[in-house]
């Protein structure tokens, strides 16, 4: 049976200003931001947004020698 776990991640929301956009902001990955009209879309943009940078991240990460880099559920 496959289990998922998910980590939560905080996000900063800055509210619709004049322009009646909500910014998001994810605090813990730097340069991750996104935006949406509503605040319900906003929050779904920012979880792909996520989902995006640490896609990124992931390819980044260097193996040396004998290290191996695997995905695990807990």
């Amino acid at each position: 049976m496959l289990y998922r776990s998910y980590i939560g991640y905080e996000v900063t929301i800055i509210p619709a200003g004049e322009a009646g956009w909500y910014v998001v902001e994810c605090q813990s990955i730097i340069g991750c931001v996104s935006q949406g009209k509503k605040f319900e879309e906003a929050l779904e943009n920012i979880k792909d947004a996520i989902q995006g940078c640490l896609a990124v991240l992931n390819e980044k990460i260097e193996i040396k020698g004998e290290e191996k880099l695997i995905e695990i559920a807990v």
